[in-house]
């Protein structure tokens, strides 16, 4: 008679360490997707199942935080405008440059992209708030211009609207009607 020694198979531990991959946003939603598959096909354990769908939620969470705080936050409203006033600042001389070359103002904005394709036509506190493509507030009355950002409520003429911050004097040769 002979004696079969059969190994005793040992349920290996589920990978619950792997679970702290989940705190890493965009990599914690794909390791807690992995975590949740093993945990049902493989180990059948409630808790890595727990574990993987904690890391889906987590990194959903932190992505719809940052999307919120982007769209809505004090500090990204604040950033936008200095780039809508830096970007006014330059289209006026990129509206003098157009005077300069065709020797009038023009008409709308979209004109200047004939010259220069990179002219800073789009407002940035309006693409900020998802609003779309929208343009700066330009008007050509008669030899001159006015022009100005509708701010973060995006409604023109309104007391958050930004003007060029540019030194225009009654001797000035620059058509900026200065409004504010």
């Amino acid at each position: 008679m002979t004696i079969i020694n059969i190994p005793k198979t040992t349920k290996s531990t589920p990978p619950y360490l792997a679970g702290l991959l989940c705190l890493i946003p965009l990599i914690g939603g794909m390791a807690g997707f992995v975590l949740l598959i093993l945990a049902i096909v493989k180990y059948r354990d409630k808790w890595l199942a727990i574990i993987g769908a904690a890391g889906i939620l987590f990194t959903v969470g932190i992505y719809g935080f940052m999307f919120y705080y982007m769209k809505n936050g004090d500090l990204s409203k604040r950033g936008f405008a200095e780039i809508s006033q830096m970007q006014l600042n330059n289209l006026v001389k990129n509206i003098e440059f157009y005077k300069l070359q065709h020797g009038e103002y023009p008409d709308n904005l979209q004109e200047l992209l004939e010259d220069d394709k990179f002219a800073p036509i789009h407002d940035a506190i309006q693409s900020a708030q998802f609003r779309g493509a929208v343009f700066y507030n330009y008007e050509r009355i008669g030899s001159r211009y006015t022009l100005f950002s509708s701010g973060q409520d995006g409604k023109p003429h309104t007391k958050d609207d930004l003007f060029p911050k540019v030194a225009v004097s009654d001797s000035s040769k620059i058509g900026l009607i200065k409004t504010q």
